[in-house]
């Protein structure tokens, strides 16, 4: 059996990527009602009480599927007796409301006011639910149905995992859910769940529809949709959806109306409610509107604004990273005069653009003999710290100078002189952050470079070699190339300073689409005044696999300057690349068969000759070995989906019964050590540690708890978000007919972008995919970022003016 894994996005998603996620899935990549109708027999002392609970789950788990299918209403739960469970019908293709292929779990955050309620009430013996009762709560049309009855006394809850447990198995839920429960809800878990059965909702892969079922089943008909408890919980879950889909924040009317699709009674209530009690934030988002000019402060005109509600963590980070890229801009200190070379600083740069700098300026006042750097180490009582290097602006300039490029140059000029510097720039355009870093350590300064994956860190690590003109290794200048994840933690880079901070002067970030708010948030507060921090990436590609679009609300502020490179990607799958990143998609010349398209009529035909691709048309005609060519597609499910084509290649390529979790040695992977972050391996061997992984070279031991829970999946095919940040010798992309509908123009420049030498794509969506490239260019993304930063701008340049 084949584990699905959630990595940047849910898995057993149909549909496209940035969808938002209306159907969670359970670790393992299972729908959650079939987890319920699978895992629904529990561990009971008895064999009685284990009949009943099986009973109960499968008449849940029949309920939630009349419920999706359209036979009965969400507030049915709660006025009807649950029917008896039918047959299970015939595997049929995948529904046109599976949730898309790429979005990261909901994760846990913060415990909300509501389960700390739910937690006192429990504590006190009280279960009632704190909203409407039923005479009153129900849906409309349905009080006068609904009979009034008592609250069912509270029941008495063990400590520990086994009360998680029994309270699951009190209301006919999967007892396998329980580690997740008690590390969601926390210790008193049971406690939680036995006064507020919605709080299930805060699990990872369980549904409304469970829930609701998970509640009639534990309090009896005392419950209705307008339980108070209810409503909050959905408020809640809507969100953390709503960040699957990429979004920091929603619209109130799109949350109003979600709430009301989910049998809330009065939704306006429900976020009053939820905004009082602190589960969610409420902001005011400005209103671009096209050809209208921006009002003079002496008008009283007011600018037109939307209401944004969001969860306070995501708020939380996207205020951190705006401070914190303000806080850089802020505490930079100019380079010192240098000579000769000063008055040609200014030279070259026509395609600089700096934006609105007036705010960095708001805070510096005069410049102190430290410079770029200054507060990195910090003295202590011990010894006193490092001075750092302190280029002046004729020894920038004369880096600039020697850079590869013209581009390159423009870069290091704008890095000598801003604290912040957006750089913009396809596959070919990597080698001029690697020139900056190069430059840079060339000038004393502890200078990094940090990328997406393994996959980016080594080709970073070439091009800083090139750059350097000195060989790699541990000490050679392709030690200064990191991932991402190794420098926040310690295992790569420079390691951090006596304050926390990471021991750096210049930091160059690359894949910067690939940065999700909140580990911007932890990259950018690691920080120390003074470091000059490079955001370099293809604004083309997709956006981040959690939610937020830092990249593209960076550029959009026009908050910092930006160098957008000249260097072109060349070759015929650069040339396609190019074009779609311009909206036209059109045949290229390829002499030799760099670019290939192979039109298929169906999904089956697509999985065969992508398999006939994979083993044999590649290597022969161009001598890539299978191990080297990735296969890329729209999702997770469907009839040529990952797992579909990931069983077809196994087949084929590495034939074996799977004994530990549906793995054989030799066996293609990808592991998830993390939501959003994917490493390419290959399985060795198994023993009683877990799964033996070799992953880019190192050696990493899977536990089974994680294998069994998705973390490791086949990676013959990958989908596009898991793909982004990584390149191969050859890509085969397939769409077969039903992934048109969620094409959009970056998720195919980022698809057909992952080939160096080769691009083969199993095309069965006609004219589908021009249309998209043409008039879908992305599925935007509801944040705050860019508005957080332009007022930072307005109040710098209040303060200056």
């Amino acid at each position: 059996m084949e584990h699905a894994v959630s990595t940047d996005r849910p898995a057993g998603e149909t549909q496209p990527e940035q969808e938002a996620a209306s159907s969670p899935r359970t670790p393992d990549g299972r729908t959650a009602e079939d987890a319920a109708t699978a895992r629904g027999e529990g561990e009971a002392t008895g064999a009685a009480a284990a009949g009943s609970a099986a009973a109960t789950a499968a008449a849940l788990a029949a309920a939630v599927r009349a419920v999706e299918s359209g036979e009965r209403s969400a507030a049915s739960f709660f006025n009807e007796a649950p029917r008896t469970a039918r047959p299970a019908a015939p595997a049929a293709g995948p529904r046109k409301d599976a949730p898309a292929a790429e979005g990261r779990a909901p994760q846990a955050g913060p415990a909300r006011p509501a389960q700390d309620g739910a937690g006192e009430r429990a504590a006190s013996g009280t279960a009632e639910p704190s909203g409407p009762s039923v005479a009153g709560g129900g849906a409309p049309g349905d009080a006068a149905q609904a009979p009034t009855a008592a609250p069912r006394p509270a029941m008495a809850t063990a400590p520990g995992i086994e009360g998680v447990r029994k309270v699951l198995a009190a209301g006919g839920a999967p007892e396998a859910l329980a580690e997740k429960a008690a590390e969601v809800l926390g210790e008193r878990a049971a406690e939680t769940l036995a006064a507020d059965p919605w709080q299930l909702l805060g699990v990872p892969g369980v549904r409304p529809e469970q829930a609701d079922g998970y509640a009639r089943a534990l309090l009896g008909p005392a419950c209705g949709p307008g339980d108070e408890r209810r409503a909050q919980a959905l408020v809640g879950w809507l969100l953390e959806q709503a960040a699957v889909a990429g979004h920091s924040a929603l619209e109130a009317p799109a949350l109003r109306a979600a709430l009301a699709q989910r049998s809330v009674p009065d939704p306006d209530d429900a976020l009053q409610t939820a905004i009082a009690d602190g589960t969610v934030l409420v902001f005011q988002d400005a209103i671009d509107t096209p050809g209208r000019s921006a009002p003079a402060a002496e008008d009283d005109e007011e600018a037109p604004v939307r209401i944004l509600l969001g969860l306070d963590r995501f708020a939380m980070a996207e205020e951190s990273v705006a401070d914190g890229l303000a806080r850089l801009l802020n505490t930079f200190e100019p380079v010192a005069e240098g000579g000769a070379g000063e008055a040609d600083a200014e030279a070259g740069h026509e395609d600089v653009d700096h934006g609105d700098e007036n705010h960095a300026d708001a805070d510096r006042g005069d410049a102190g003999p430290g410079g770029p750097g200054q507060g990195d180490v910090r003295p202590t009582d011990e010894e006193p710290a490092r001075r750092p290097a302190q280029p002046s602006a004729a020894e920038w300039e004369a880096a600039a100078a020697a850079a590869p490029s013209p581009s390159a140059g423009e870069l290091i000029r704008a890095a000598a002189h801003s604290g912040l510097v957006a750089h913009t720039g396809a596959e070919a355009a990597r080698a001029e952050p690697a020139a900056l870093i190069a430059a840079a350590r060339s000038l004393g300064l502890r200078a990094f470079g940090a990328t997406h994956s393994e996959n980016g860190r080594r080709r970073l690590a070439a091009h800083l070699a090139e750059a350097s003109g000195a060989p790699g290794g541990a000490e050679g200048p392709s030690s200064a190339a990191v991932t991402v994840a190794g420098l926040l933690s310690g295992r790569e880079g420079p390691g951090r300073d006596a304050d926390g901070a990471l021991a750096l002067d210049l930091l160059v970030v690359l894949d910067a689409p690939q940065l999700d708010l909140e580990t911007a948030a932890m990259l950018v507060e690691s920080l120390s005044d003074g470091t000059r921090l490079v955001l370099s990436g293809d604004p083309g590609v997709l956006w981040s696999a959690g939610p937020g679009r830092l990249f593209a609300d960076l550029l959009a502020a026009r908050f910092c300057p930006q160098v957008a490179s000249r260097t072109p990607d060349f070759g015929p799958i650069g040339e396609l690349v190019s074009g779609i990143g311009v909206g036209e998609f059109g045949q290229v010349e390829a002499p030799g068969k760099e670019v290939v398209i192979v039109p298929v009529r169906d999904a089956g035909e697509a999985v065969h000759r992508t398999v006939q691709l994979v083993a044999d048309s590649v290597p022969r005609a161009l001598g890539v070995p299978a191990d080297q060519t990735q296969v890329i597609t729209v999702g997770h499910g469907g009839a040529a989906g990952t797992r579909a084509l990931n069983a077809a290649l196994k087949e084929r390529l590495n034939p074996g019964p799977g004994r530990f979790g549906g793995f054989d040695p030799g066996d293609r992977v990808a592991y998830a050590p993390a939501p959003g972050r994917i490493t390419p391996g290959t399985v060795i061997g198994t023993d009683a540690a877990g799964l033996r992984l070799d992953c880019d070279g190192g050696p990493v031991v899977v536990p089974r708890e994680q294998v069994g829970a998705g973390a490791v999946r086949h990676g013959w095919a990958l989908t596009a978000h898991q793909a982004a940040g990584m390149r191969w010798p050859a890509a085969v992309v397939v769409l077969p007919g039903d992934a048109a509908a969620g094409l959009t123009r970056a998720w195919a420049y980022t698809a057909f972008s992952r080939g160096e030498r080769h691009l083969s794509v199993v095309q069965g969506v006609d004219q589908a995919l021009p249309r998209a490239v043409a008039e879908v260019p992305v599925k935007e993304r509801t944040t705050r970022l860019r508005t957080l930063l332009q007022l930072q701008s307005g109040a710098a340049d209040t303060a200056t003016g």
